[in-house]
């Protein structure tokens, strides 16, 4: 539609019932609409959905971990692994955190399913916090030299506190900031606002390192690595799996690890699981490699025996 000279454009997403199978009265038939419609706009918008009982089975488990996220913490549900960083040819240089969820009722809840529902509910400022307090005190428990990396939803990188909230974490613990990299994945850049360069700078001044995580996918733009101050780049496992087999991936990762020590950054390669993967890896320079094949995540107690 054109309104003022301005063309308008308006799509849909659809929610189906049938009566009387998906409800014998007008109550249950708009409920389970309603379902199918947030089916639709699950799937993507601009489609249609039909309701199943399925849709309404997800639907409340999706709501009974909302309700359980609000209080794992508290309750001590939520703890922490930590993945060894290797530098060739055999030195531990640190260890990645990473968040897992353990529900007294399901079991282990993998990150991919919590943590988007904490963004959206507002719980990541509160849970990032408790992540990089933690983090630093358990690397307090490690030689002087190991790192901790610590991951950062966009909900935290966007709120506004987070350089305060690093800052307040590093004094109340005691760690060099140094010590502590922080990871950030390209969906927090997408703005190249002024408040992103800022926050990164801040941290940066902090003596806080900076990695960009999953590097090679999503947007990768190349605008990136001239306007924020990364320390380290990640190359993202995609490209790692095939690495023995695949000339296009070995042609980007060496692209990638030539580019990044062309700007004085660090490449760190993702997703690890073989020995020629890293010996291939090595030969072209990479600076650090993460993976299973050197080392699955690992409990607490477990780093300093590693």
């Amino acid at each position: 539609f054109v309104i003022n000279g301005i063309p308008v454009f308006v799509g849909s997403s659809i929610g189906i019932a049938f009566g009387p199978e998906h409800g014998t009265d007008g109550e249950q038939l708009m409920k389970a609409a309603d379902i199918a419609l947030y089916a639709a706009k699950t799937d993507g918008r601009g489609c249609a959905r039909t309701f199943n009982r399925s849709m309404l089975l997800l639907l409340e488990q999706r709501e009974n971990l909302r309700r359980s996220l609000r209080t794992a913490l508290e309750r001590g549900e939520l703890y922490l692994e930590y993945q060894p960083l290797i530098r060739p040819p055999a030195s531990v240089i640190g260890f990645e955190a990473l968040l897992r969820w353990r529900h007294p009722e399901v079991g282990i809840i993998p990150p991919s399913v919590f943590i988007p529902i904490a963004e959206a509910d507002g719980l990541m400022d509160q849970i990032g916090r408790w992540v990089l307090e933690e983090a630093c005190r358990q690397a307090l428990t490690w030689p002087s030299s190991l790192t901790v990396a610590v991951n950062l939803s966009p909900a935290q990188f966007l709120s506004g506190t987070l350089t305060d909230t690093v800052a307040q974490v590093i004094d109340a613990v005691g760690i060099r900031a140094d010590r502590l990299e922080l990871e950030i994945t390209e969906t927090v850049l997408l703005e190249k606002t002024i408040d992103n360069i800022d926050t990164l700078n801040t941290l940066n001044v902090l003596g806080i390192r900076i990695s960009l995580d999953d590097f090679g996918t999503y947007y990768s733009s190349l605008s990136y690595l001239k306007n924020f101050p990364f320390d380290t780049l990640k190359i993202d496992q995609y490209f790692i799996a095939d690495l023995e087999t695949d000339l296009k991936s070995q042609t980007i990762v060496r692209s990638i690890i030539s580019l990044a020590h062309g700007l004085g950054i660090s490449v760190t390669a993702e997703g690890v699981e073989t020995s020629v993967q890293a010996r291939w890896l090595i030969k072209e320079n990479c600076d650090c490699l993460q993976g299973n094949f050197l080392g699955r995540p690992l409990g607490a107690e477990a780093t300093s025996d590693f």
